[in-house]
């Protein structure tokens, strides 16, 4: 009775620990990502959720974050970051390298986004 108790525990911790997350979208369209650049806070585990817009499938790729997905068209994926040192991280589109481009550009503590105004 005690081990499923603690179980129980566990799921409700673990529940609230993912609902507190923080997640960015991020979609695809016309082989560009839309906004190419995200911005993050320090120190945090990320979801990123991927949206592909476009009917061919693109790859989400990035050398500094160590990650890269296949998503494709028309479905989404998530990839999880972090938690990553405030710096700036490129990715890329691998099969449109060319257009599908972006940064995850990471925040130090009391530093903001600029206005996407």
């Amino acid at each position: 009775m005690l081990r499923l108790l603690l179980s129980l525990c566990l799921l409700v911790i673990s529940v609230d620990v993912l609902a507190a997350r923080p997640e960015v979208v991020v979609r695809i369209k016309d082989n560009l990502f839309h906004p190419a650049n995200i911005y993050v806070p320090a120190n945090k585990k990320i979801k990123l959720t991927i949206v592909n817009e476009d009917d061919e499938p693109e790859e989400f790729d990035s050398f500094a974050l160590n990650r890269e997905k296949v998503i494709f068209g028309q479905s989404k994926a998530n990839i999880f970051i972090g938690p990553l040192s405030p710096g700036r991280y490129p990715f890329f589109g691998q099969y449109h390298p060319t257009t599908a481009q972006g940064e995850v550009i990471v925040l130090a503590p009391g530093e903001e986004a600029p206005d996407a105004n």
